[in-house]
């Protein structure tokens, strides 16, 4: 068997389509749509990022505003940041680039995004949402996993599921957002006594934990839907390559799909970041906001 790979280049693409005609339709009815990105300090890699959040957003026609504080900026600085942007009926998602400079609490600062403009879900109160059943905005990578699965036309109501990392930024939430879906979810952490026996049965295995191989052919069942979000650089000696967390080489041999690193879940993440954009302008018009 070899598994069929699931291109998540090719996805993304079909829905930043999606998303610029919609957005489109937004700003001919005189309602804007605009991300505003804030950043602490001047690293060059955070600079970087911003940059390509500003072209992914021109794309496919979003606003984009960058507000950069300098590392010295207090902690009301900020929140003052924060809640002005909340005010701005112009401004309709908030990023809040991590980490912060001059010690300052990132989750103290997430708590201060409007929760219709938190394009990434890190207010918690958005993901008690989940919990509830009523999600509102729900994490970029996790709804990428779930969109990535779908395209594969396997059905998640009554699906065995492991994923395996249990971070608060990719595995919680993704788990809650499967068992929304009526998914069987079991989710492993670093203290799992037997890997093999949480994912050997599972119809999807997802992993996310950001260390190479971690997941192997003997982990997976034949035919199971493998999703890998790590993404780590490794020397192989000739140069330094680009892999996820799981043996691709040994597991595309049994699997039934998989995703491939790079080309699966990094670029559908950022188009889940441009979609949760337009999302959130919807909620922020239709709230008169």
């Amino acid at each position: 068997m070899s598994a069929k790979l699931i291109d998540g280049k090719s996805l993304a693409n079909k829905i930043r389509n999606d998303i610029a005609t919609e957005v489109a339709q937004l700003k001919a009815a005189g309602k804007p749509v605009r991300l505003a990105a804030i950043l602490m300090g001047s690293s060059p890699a955070a600079l970087v990022y911003a940059e390509s959040q500003k072209k992914s957003a021109a794309q496919v026609n979003i606003d984009f505003e960058l507000h950069q504080l300098p590392d010295t900026a207090t902690e009301d600085d900020l929140h003052d940041t924060i809640q002005t942007l909340n005010c701005n009926p112009q401004v309709t998602g908030i990023f809040l680039h991590s980490p912060l400079t001059n010690g300052l609490n990132l989750q103290k600062a997430q708590e201060k995004i409007d929760l219709y403009k938190d394009v990434e879900a890190v207010n918690p109160a958005n993901l008690g949402h989940i919990i509830h059943g009523n999600t509102i905005l729900a994490p970029c990578t996790p709804l990428a996993c779930v969109e990535l699965i779908d395209s594969t036309g396997f059905d998640l109501i009554g699906a065995t599921i492991t994923i395996v990392g249990a971070s608060r930024i990719v595995g919680r939430p993704l788990a809650l957002l499967l068992m929304e879906r009526r998914a069987t979810v079991t989710l492993c952490n670093s203290k799992t006594r037997d890997l093999t026996a949480a994912c050997k049965n599972a119809d999807i295995v997802i992993v996310a934990v950001g260390k190479p191989n971690i997941l192997l052919a003997e982990h997976v069942k034949p035919g199971a839907i493998v999703i890998d979000v790590g993404i780590n650089r490794v020397n192989t000696g000739g140069g330094v390559k680009t892999v996820g967390d799981a043996d691709f080489e040994n597991i595309s041999k049994i699997a039934g799909y998989i995703t491939p690193v790079p080309g699966g879940v990094g670029p559908m993440t950022v188009a889940m970041l441009l979609k949760n954009t337009l999302r959130a302008a919807k909620l922020v018009h239709q709230n008169d906001r």
